[in-house]
């Protein structure tokens, strides 16, 4: 599915299609939730910024401009929704470490769920406007002119935003006694 037939969904769906929003719902289920529990840290919420984020987008398709890539309008609500939900909560929980490929020995694996482990402490203790570049960048893989249309800001600040962040992560790390050649 491309950018051209998300335009096509959301046309079908204002014009009275509630299965047409289903199907962008199916289609970035996986990618908002994903986004949420990079967010959150923790399944039951990123669960629950995944639906509000969904509801929200469809309550407001209308205002939706074809202009600009659906999933960057979707996910800018669902950036918004994670950040509204932190705000609201005040405290962070951690995210279940991630199986890996496999193909590691036991002690390699267990180096690297530290590291991740580390990594994302130390993520967590960013401001939100800096967690959500880092997380737009490195694991939702999005541009700089993706992430500046997310966050509605301009490439030039995703750099200047980007960059701090990085610094401010390797600080932590750091800190922590987490070396980056581990």
């Amino acid at each position: 599915m491309d950018e051209s037939e998300d335009h096509r969904l959301v046309r079908r769906c204002l014009d009275g299609d509630r299965s047409a929003f289903g199907k962008l719902v199916e289609k970035y289920q996986r990618p908002v939730y994903s986004l949420a529990l990079k967010m959150m840290r923790n399944p039951p919420d990123a669960e629950d910024v995944s639906q509000t984020a969904f509801l929200k987008a469809y309550e407001k398709l209308a205002s939706y401009d074809p202009e600009y890539k659906f999933f960057s309008w979707l996910y800018r609500i669902a950036i918004n929704e994670a950040l509204n939900h932190l705000k609201h909560q005040k405290r962070f929980q951690e995210i279940p470490e991630q199986t890996a490929d496999g193909e590691a020995s036991e002690s390699e694996q267990m180096e690297k769920d530290e590291h991740a482990a580390a990594v994302q402490q130390a993520l967590m203790k960013l401001k939100p406007e800096y967690r959500s570049v880092i997380v737009l960048s490195h694991f939702e893989e999005l541009s700089y002119e993706e992430i500046g249309e997310v966050l509605q800001i301009s490439v030039k600040k995703v750099k200047s935003r980007l960059f701090s962040a990085r610094q401010l992560l390797r600080m932590i790390l750091l800190r922590n006694g987490v070396n980056r050649n581990e």
